[in-house]
């Protein structure tokens, strides 16, 4: 639940008692005593512009440029797979900081894909699945003694496992490149027929030109097969669907793009804000941290930003404080005198 902040609450106080201070003072003085001098209700209402105007004016010292000048670097850590960025930030509350480093997250950060952390888990697995262990003196009490096999087993496997990721890696590698290769070709081929297809276009009636959306549901068979094998082997293929990969086309043949900028979404995958919304946006996230969220940043303060499937941990360094002197050099003391004398050798 949001916290009260601390400096806002202070000036919304110091407005509320300015404003009915003044008006007590105008009801007494000006209104019950009927004072008819025009010039001195005038200049009275201008204090309370000038006092409305200077706590304007602290406001915005206290709310804004007080926390323009960064004096902590934020390291953020995704918990799942590490990505980690950099924030500097000024002085602000946990709470605040939290807010802002969320609202970077889903501008800096890629989107979270599990998928990708599946891997090491059913690679662990596999080499949990080929370990046998046979009991040949009963079945009973034979739990301790299966453990203690399994665990010497895979101490002596655990020499090799290095090779077994090597190769997977490499042809995980070897895979993605064939996908990508015949995607970019199919992709060309088919921006290559709308191009036909919009110069034998310019030759008939108005009526009868198609329009960006048909023309994307008409070439995207013809690549579909292509994309899907290629999302899947990266592992991209729940971040994308067919309505929106459509959209995407007839965005680009809407606006003249070359095959290379369609492809460019799906190639090299960019931040979190780049997909549909209901594909990452939390709509929970929970602030853990063990001191009071309305302190201000410190050096070494630890706190967790936690939503369903990950958690961002959070941890504050104070920029040092640079102490810069100043030394004058003397430019006469960098002049010499080079002595020659006749019996030297030219």
């Amino acid at each position: 639940m949001p916290r009260v902040f601390v400096f806002r609450a202070l000036l919304m106080v110091l407005i509320f008692l300015f404003v009915v201070s003044y008006w007590l003072f105008y009801g007494v003085r000006i209104l019950e005593t009927k004072d008819s001098n025009y010039q001195g209700i005038v200049q009275y209402a201008v204090s309370l512009v000038d006092a409305l105007l200077f706590i304007h004016y602290l406001a915005i010292v206290l709310l804004e440029m007080r926390q323009l000048q960064p004096m902590f670097s934020v390291k953020a850590t995704r918990s799942t797979d590490g990505e980690t960025y950099f924030y500097s930030l000024g002085h602000l509350s946990i709470q605040r900081a939290a807010v802002v480093i969320l609202e970077n997250y889903y501008k800096d950060f890629s989107v979270h894909n599990p998928a990708l952390l599946t891997a090491s888990k059913s690679r662990a697995a596999k080499h949990m699945a080929g370990l046998k262990v046979y009991n040949v003196d009963g079945p009973e009490n034979n739990a301790p003694g299966q453990s203690r096999a399994m665990i010497t087993a895979a101490a002596r496997r655990r020499d090799t496992s290095h090779n077994d990721l090597y190769y997977e890696e490499a042809d995980h590698d070897r895979r993605v490149k064939k996908r990508k290769s015949r995607l970019v070709v199919a992709v060309e081929e088919a921006f290559t027929h709308i191009k036909r297809m919009q110069e034998e276009e310019q030759k008939k009636a108005p009526g009868e030109v198609m329009d960006p959306r048909e023309a994307a549901q008409a070439i995207f068979p013809s690549m579909a097969r292509a994309l899907q094998k290629y999302l899947r082997t990266t592992r991209q293929h729940h971040c994308h669907t067919m309505e929106s990969i459509q959209q995407h086309l007839a965005f680009c043949i809407t606006n003249n793009m070359t095959p290379k900028a369609f492809l460019e979404s799906y190639l090299n995958p960019g931040p979190t804000l780049q997909y549909s919304q209901n594909r990452w946006f939390a709509r929970q996230w929970t602030l853990v941290s063990e001191k009071a969220v309305t302190n201000g940043l410190h050096d070494g303060v630890v706190f967790v930003l936690k939503c369903t499937d990950f958690s961002l941990v959070v941890t504050v360094k104070k920029i040092p404080f640079i102490k810069l002197s100043e030394e004058f050099i003397d430019p006469k003391s960098h002049k010499f005198v080079l002595r020659l004398q006749s019996e030297t050798s030219v």
